[in-house]
């Protein structure tokens, strides 16, 4: 556990080690790529491909899922074999392969199939890079290095959805052609990941001792209280694909949904390096509180929303609330579980939340359908408000309270 007074050295992120900006720099290329599809695949499955809601939602659930439980394995072979990198090119070469067969899809069963693949991609890569960010970094700047990564993800994550902006006006409106110029960042991530990223010697990993489900027993109370946390937390938000059919519904024009994802992500990135680095010196719980009370109000703005400007401002706050918990939640597990399990402890938070993000978003489009789509934003603040309040009253023991606990 880190002591609360530690925190980022003056010069900030110039003194972050480059192999934590490679790692970011790798996410700004494949996000770049993966976004610039996800801005448009909603789009696409409910008009050209006529996908319910519901079908929606199951598809973005289950593949976020298969993500999630693939990182269990990742992360646990990573800590085996105490090499990282491997497995992370492994899986951003994998989400690579997968793009070009979402231009090519003529059912929804392709683009299901493709997603759930791109997924297990990226949960092949998720547990064992998050763990490598911890390797490389030292502890005292372990909230500055994740909110840096996440920081630069999110920079791909809105020039994917400008990129995509600009391609279909160019294109007048052919979602197809656009889908296949998401093709060369992603390859541009792999390549990057391969040629700039230098392992470190010896990071504290299994090394060839044998991993067990008993290994999991090791994880102390505070780190499953961090999963309980994060499963809340995915449980408040669904899958982001419903903030682009909320802008479509209330009048947002085809060619210019992905700017749901480039509001979104512009907020996301402006503020995630400044959080993870707040997250190495204050409580918490103050800013698990703050991000709910944030994703409350994207919430209600969203549900409230009947043009596309509300909406854009409901997805700006969307993006303030996953600037300040995201990086946050990352910084907790690697302060929890031990060096040599690291990996393993990443896959296991990222499974409990992969399944808490499938549960949310079947419900969500269920609503949708049922209700209508202010049912289904309500719904969201009313549990992330919930959720803040049972942070607020929570009061941890000494054992696990204190800079990790909240």
């Amino acid at each position: 556990m880190n002591s609360p007074e530690l925190s980022t050295p003056a010069g900030g992120p110039s003194r972050m080690p480059r192999g934590v900006w490679v790692l970011g720099l790798v996410s700004l290329f494949m996000d770049m790529s993966s976004e610039l599809v996800h801005s448009l695949l909603p789009v696409f499955m409910a008009t050209t491909l006529g996908a319910s809601m519901v079908t929606i939602g199951i598809v973005e659930g289950v593949a976020e899922a298969a993500a999630a439980i693939t990182k269990v394995f990742a992360g646990a072979i990573s800590d085996y074999f105490g090499k990282r990198k491997l497995l992370a090119v492994a899986g951003y070469g994998l989400s690579a392969l997968t793009k070009p067969v979402f231009p090519l899809a003529t059912t929804i069963e392709w683009v299901f199939g493709a997603r759930l693949v791109d997924r297990v991609g990226k949960g092949i890569r998720g547990a064992p890079r998050d763990a490598l960010v911890a390797d490389l970094a030292p502890p005292s700047l372990w909230g500055a290095a994740y909110g840096l990564r996440q920081a630069l993800d999110s920079v791909g994550a809105f020039m994917g959805p400008g990129l995509a902006i600009v391609f279909m006006v160019w294109l007048a409106n052919d979602i197809e052609a656009v889908l296949w110029v998401a093709v060369v960042p992603a390859f541009v991530a792999v390549a990057l990941l391969i040629g700039a990223l230098r392992e470190p010697e010896s990071h504290g990993a299994g090394g060839g001792k044998r991993l067990t489900w008993r290994d999991v027993g090791r994880l102390p109370r505070r780190y499953w209280l961090v999963v309980a946390l994060g499963a809340v937390f995915t449980l408040a938000r669904f899958s982001e694909a419903f903030l682009i059919l909320r802008a479509r519904d209330v009048g947002l024009s085809l060619g210019f949904v992905p700017a749901i994802m480039i509001v979104m992500n512009v907020v996301y990135s402006g503020f995630a390096y400044a959080a993870g680095a707040a997250a190495d010196r204050l409580s918490a719980r103050t800013l698990l509180v703050l991000g709910l009370g944030v994703l409350v109000g994207a919430d209600v703005v969203l549900a409230l929303a009947a043009s596309p400007r509300t909406s854009l401002v409901g997805a700006g706050f969307w993006g303030l609330h996953m600037a300040l918990t995201q990086g946050l939640l990352s910084k907790l597990v690697a302060d929890a579980a031990p060096a040599e399990i690291r990996g393993t402890a990443f896959g296991v938070f990222n499974l409990v939340t992969g399944g808490a993000l499938l549960l949310a978003s079947v419900i969500a489009g269920s609503l949708w359908n049922a209700f209508g789509a202010p049912a289904t934003f309500l719904a969201g603040a009313s549990f992330a408000g919930l959720a803040a309040a049972a942070v607020l009253l929570y009061r941890p023991s000494p054992a696990i309270g204190g800079h990790v606990g909240v």
